[in-house]
């Protein structure tokens, strides 16, 4: 079964006229499911929470999630290797 994609580009642009009409920087580093969809944002602590939230409601809507402040949720760095001196 494939899941339903988001709209990247479409969920972006939404995001950044969200971001225009509010002033949501008391919430910097939270994160933010975006539905470009139906164009409506749910913030919260993780995505984890925002998709327990929406689990409750019964809405299964496909979402791109950010931080606040952020043009991304989570950056992966690479692992370091620790050697150890011979």
């Amino acid at each position: 079964m494939e899941l339903p994609r988001v709209d990247v580009e479409a969920a972006k642009a939404f995001w950044a006229e969200y971001q225009r009409d509010h002033d949501i920087s008391a919430r910097t580093g939270q994160a933010v499911g975006i539905d470009p969809v139906h164009r409506q944002v749910w913030i919260g602590g993780s995505a984890a929470e925002v998709m327990g939230r929406l689990a409750a409601e019964g809405n299964t809507a496909p979402l791109l999630f950010l931080r606040v402040g952020l043009d991304y949720y989570l950056r992966k760095v690479g692992r370091r290797v620790h050697r150890r001196a011979a």
